[in-house]
Formats: structure tokens, C-alpha cells, sequence
């Protein structure tokens, strides 16, 4: 299994989780019950398919040692994708960077942002 999993979030959704320290995950987490994260090899395919034409975005990097609620499990095409059930702690995301995904599905990082508690977005 990959060491490092990746989370595109909304900026206002990165704001929170640098003010909060935690992380409960988007809406849409929250209504799955778990937070969505996709290894680097599964996100291209992620950005294109859940986040085509979206501008203000972050990917932030999340090592997966030790993370409480971690489970690996099937989702399409059968591929096995990291979701975490409950919070994820800030001192877990290893890197931010600013993101857009043009209407066709090609991600385009931009910045990189700071990590750490209180960080603006």
C-alpha cells in the first residue's frame, strides 16, 4: 500500500483544517461517513472524474503512517483507495499546494501553501 495519499479540498475546507488542527472531511466525506483520499497513482484519475472546472482547490499530501480510522478499501474499478474514519490530524499532511482542474479533467498545482495550525489558505 502507498505511504502517501493525496485529499483535494476546497480552499474555505483548508482553512478549517489549518484553524482546526483536524480535519472531518467535505460534505461529501461526511455523507459517505468516511474522508475520501486517493493514492498518487489513483489521482488524476479522481481530479478528472470528481473535480473537473473546479479553480480553487488544494492537494494536500497526507502521509498514511499511523493514522487512526485508516482502512484500504475497494471503490471503482475494484482499486483499493485509503478512507479515513473520523478526523485527520494537520501534522499528517506532509505538503499543500494550490490546485486547478480545468474543465477537462488536467490538474494544474499552483502554489504551495503553508502547513501548519492558524496558516491562512
Amino acid at each position: 500500500m502507498s505511504e502517501i495519499a493525496c485529499k483535494i479540498l476546497s480552499r474555505a475546507d483548508w482553512a478549517v483544517w489549518c484553524a482546526a488542527g483536524t480535519y472531518g472531511g467535505s460534505a461529501v466525506d461526511r455523507e459517505d461517513g468516511f474522508i475520501h483520499l486517493s493514492t498518487p497513482e489513483q489521482l488524476a484519475k479522481t481530479a478528472r472524474r470528481h473535480y473537473a472546472g473546479c479553480e480553487d482547490m488544494v492537494l494536500a499530501e497526507v502521509v498514511l503512517d499511523d493514522v487512526p480510522g485508516l482502512v484500504w478499501e475497494p471503490s471503482r474499478d475494484g482499486a483499493l483507495f485509503p478512507h479515513v474514519y473520523g478526523e485527520l490530524a494537520l501534522a499528517k499532511v506532509r505538503a499543500a499546494r494550490a490546485l486547478a482542474v480545468t474543465a477537462g479533467g488536467e490538474m494544474q498545482p499552483g502554489e504551495a501553501l503553508p502547513v501548519r495550525a492558524g496558516a491562512s489558505a
